[in-house]
């Protein structure tokens, strides 16, 4: 399905310039930030959660598209862009690790997601893996090599709480319900690297709607050590994915080309 314009976002099919890329912060305040690390960066809209800039790499016109946190206002972002005509998208946000070799800083691109949240259950039954695009997972494992970032691929766990899901005990009430309780270490056990909020529900999204989607993470805590990451943490591990993130699509849209 192809339309004019969307509702949420406020965009118009000619905003994209015939873009069909797409990368999607959670946090506004970063989609400016990315937009001026390319080419010709323009802001087109900005509503509730969701902000939008366009900018080019090589003269391919991007999207830089805010999700805000979690699924549900994720799931809005990817149905409206696909609408408009954006057909990969490329997550990049922030996570906390929970295995001990992970360093503040690394970049983890996701292969997979566990399904613990619930709009992805709006796509498709628990059954269903929520795996990202192959093409997508090794252009950004390509793209961090090439620029000297120490990155990891594999699982993490996508949560649509960030205290209880992701097993916080620092909370008002300090409670955790049972099934819960003992999760983290489980899921650590199983090998899976990180917790964040929105992998499962774009991975899914994606993988039942023939679209294409990848997501680097930079770790800006190791929970195997402490719980709250500091302003510079923070900045430095999302500078690296976000610089993971930019070759990474370089890298796909000059592979796209060239089969073109």
């Amino acid at each position: 399905m192809s339309i004019t314009n969307v509702f949420h976002l406020g965009l118009k099919i000619s905003d994209l310039q015939g873009a069909t890329l797409a990368i999607l912060p959670g946090d506004p305040n970063r989609v400016k930030k990315i937009a001026s690390l390319m080419n010709n960066p323009k802001y087109i809209a900005s509503y509730r959660e969701f902000t939008t800039w366009s900018a080019k790499i090589n003269g391919n016109t991007i999207i830089i598209c805010s999700t805000g946190i979690g699924g549900p206002s994720t799931s809005i972002v990817i149905e409206e862009l696909s609408q408009l005509g954006i057909r990969t998208f490329l997550r990049v946000g922030t996570a906390g690790a929970i295995q001990k070799y992970i360093k503040i800083g690394d970049v983890l691109i996701v292969t997979a997601a566990v399904r613990c949240d619930g709009a992805s259950q709006h796509f498709a039954p628990l059954e269903f893996p929520a795996t990202a695009d192959l093409s997508c997972s090794m252009a950004l494992i390509k793209a961090a090599k090439k620029i000297g970032i120490k990155s990891h691929y594999g699982v993490t766990v996508s949560s649509d709480t960030f205290y209880p899901g992701q097993e916080r005990k620092d909370t008002y009430s300090g409670r955790i319900i049972k099934k819960l309780r003992g999760s983290m270490e489980e899921w650590k056990n199983m090998g899976v690297m990180s917790y964040e909020m929105e992998s499962a529900t774009l991975l899914t999204m994606c993988l039942t709607q023939g679209l294409r989607a990848g997501v680097v993470t930079g770790i800006i805590v190791n929970r195997t050590q402490q719980e709250t990451p500091n302003v510079i943490w923070m900045r430095n591990a999302e500078n690296m994915a976000i610089k993971v993130v930019i070759e990474g699509a370089h890298i796909i849209l000059t592979e796209d080309n060239n089969c073109t």
